[in-house]
């Protein structure tokens, strides 16, 4: 049955880019996933990012069933109870003030077409810079402000999109004394271009928090402050996509605290779903009262769905009960330690950073080049796959090679140790393979 199921994965499944895997997948427990061989993998990626509890947590579970015996999906303009309850959790326990208005519909996409779309009715405007290495969605306006990958061959954008190199201090794009002015030359220079080519329209700033499939890149905070004086000296409105940081993955509630800067706007989903298709975005009622009387509209077949909602319910109520942001900031340390310990003990590891349990570790060829190193990234990639760890590895030629290294925040000590144990052995397999190669 394996082999046939493996043979209809790929003679009817289109394929969607990314990493893809020859074996199927039968279930996933915790921090642990298992293939169609019954091999148990560590997953840390949490999924695709969204697992933040652990695959099949028992609350997650006993939400689903709830909402099996009493509402899965209703008419959109039929607000159920749950969505009222979780809009208002939200805004009474979760959100930085002035955020209070939600809506909640069902992927990080569309969270960013409905802030760009509140953005532009609000301000008037239709134009929107973007970071260098971000990531927003797939869909039309969010694709068109995403720079990480996958931008050619689609034809034209939304127009009125302009970008600011990311603030790489690693790498960064203008060298500089320190990596708090090599950030803030990035902004002079993005805003500097945008400032010369608007037509007089600009309508947002959207940024994350920490630009994950960038390379993990955490912006100085001096850098996040001068994006939203930026906004306001300009009449923008400021978005920050908090798709990966917000709810305890970088060891605070929101990068909007890790970063002390408010946004006029914020966008959920991974994280506030934990696993379920769930996304957010979330405003001030001064801006959703504009937004209305202006013809907001973003009426899905799937806006403001029970199931997913009760979910999220479940999601926030256990990240407080179980004290995970405390535990994603203490795990995410012990981790840390570990990551660099093993940087100490081989050379190819260029740097390691990041924010509590979302971190980043760059291969290069050497430290003091920097050089990326996409092929040990590849290999090595590969091998803990085989040894039973599974990560995400960004190799884009500008950007570096990039392992993203986020396990839910669930996981153990002992699960830590695993993992890193896997990634030493790996490495420095990879290593001498790739140095036999060259004799």
């Amino acid at each position: 049955m394996n082999g046939e199921l493996r043979d209809a994965a790929r003679e009817y499944l289109i394929r969607y880019g990314g990493d893809r895997f020859e074996q199927l997948f039968t279930r996933a427990i915790g921090s642990r996933v298992f293939d169609d061989t019954g091999r148990e993998i560590l997953d840390f990626t949490s999924g695709q990012m969204c697992a933040t509890l652990g695959h099949n947590h028992p609350a997650i579970v006993r939400a689903i069933q709830a909402a099996g015996e009493q509402a899965l999906h209703l008419f959109s303009g039929m607000v159920p109870e749950v969505v009222a309850q979780l809009a208002r959790t939200l805004a009474e326990d979760w959100l930085p003030a002035p955020l209070r208005k939600s809506l909640l519909v069902n992927t990080g996409s569309e969270s960013n077409e409905a802030a760009l779309r509140l953005a532009k009715l609000y301000t008037g405007g239709y134009e929107v810079l973007a970071i260098g290495g971000s990531w927003h969605g797939v869909t039309g306006g969010a694709a068109s402000v995403s720079f990480a990958s996958d931008r050619r061959g689609y034809g034209p954008p939304v127009p009125g999109v302009h970008v600011i190199p990311e603030p790489n201090v690693y790498r960064p794009p203008i060298p500089a004394p320190t990596g708090a002015q090599a950030a803030m030359a990035c902004l002079e220079m993005g805003l500097r271009q945008f400032d010369m080519q608007t037509r007089g329209a600009p309508a947002a700033i959207i940024v994350e928090p920490v630009i994950s499939a960038g390379g993990v890149i955490v912006p100085p905070r001096c850098f996040m402050q001068g994006l939203r004086e930026a906004a306001d000296e300009r009449g923008m409105l400021l978005i920050f996509d908090e798709a990966q940081t917000a709810f305890g993955r970088i060891g605070e509630t929101f990068g909007a605290i890790y970063h002390g800067v408010v946004p006029d706007i914020m966008t959920l989903s991974k994280t506030l779903g934990g696993g379920v298709p769930l996304a957010a975005t979330v405003t001030s009622e001064r801006i959703e009262e504009r937004a209305h009387a202006a013809g907001f509209s973003f009426y899905t077949s799937h806006v403001s769905d029970p199931l997913p909602a009760r979910v999220g319910l479940a999601v926030l109520h256990t990240i407080r009960s179980e004290q995970l942001i405390e535990r994603a900031r203490c795990q995410g340390a012990y981790l840390r330690e570990q990551l660099l310990e093993l940087q100490r003990r081989h050379e190819a590891i260029g740097d390691v950073r990041g924010a509590g349990l979302l971190l980043g570790v760059e291969l290069v060829k050497d430290r003091h080049t920097r050089t990326p190193d996409h092929e040990l990234g590849a290999l090595t990639t590969a091998r803990c796959f085989e040894l039973g760890l599974s990560m995400n590895i960004r190799r884009r030629p500008e950007r570096g090679a990039v392992w993203r290294i986020a396990p839910p925040l669930t996981v153990s000590t002992e699960e830590i140790d695993r993992a890193v144990a896997m990634l030493d052995q790996a490495l420095t397999e990879s290593v001498q393979a790739l140095a036999q190669r060259a004799r």
